[in-house]
């Protein structure tokens, strides 16, 4: 399970190291895509291919999940980490999530999210204060 916020720099040719703790899931392979809030979803290729079936359950009569299943997948890319553990961020996906040299990297249980460091602080300011005061249940039987 990936947990935890990391603070790792993107270096000059579109690399980010992942982080030590999350070497044994995703150090065999990765693929990174578009998230929502302008962030890059990072999932081990096993959990990828998982999902994948599952978004091809969808009826392609449904646009939402056309457009969903387009934009999820047309920014995929399949990344194997080297042998200092970087795996490179295309360009359009660095643009899409407006990286810039200082990322947060954060664990969200089965996939990770690379997020530029300054919408992150934002992200995180805007929701603390909601996520603090919540008084119903979000995920139905979990609190």
């Amino acid at each position: 399970m990936l947990l935890g916020t990391h603070s790792p720099k993107l270096d000059d040719k579109g690399r980010v190291i992942l982080p030590a703790k999350f070497r044994d899931d995703l150090g065999a392979g990765v693929v990174v895509t578009r998230g929502q809030e302008r962030c890059l979803y990072v999932f081990a290729t096993d959990e990828f291919e998982r999902i994948h079936e599952r978004i091809r359950e969808a009826p392609l009569t449904n646009k939402q999940a056309r457009d969903f299943l387009r934009m999820f997948l047309s920014g995929a890319s399949a990344e194997k980490p080297d042998g200092q553990n970087r795996i490179t961020i295309p360009v359009p996906l660095r643009t899409y999530a407006g990286l810039q040299k200082e990322l947060v990297v954060t664990g969200v249980g089965a996939h990770a999210e690379i997020w530029d460091a300054d919408a992150w602080n934002a992200y995180a300011a805007s929701n603390e204060e909601t996520y603090a005061d919540m008084e119903q249940e979000v995920i139905p039987g979990l609190f």
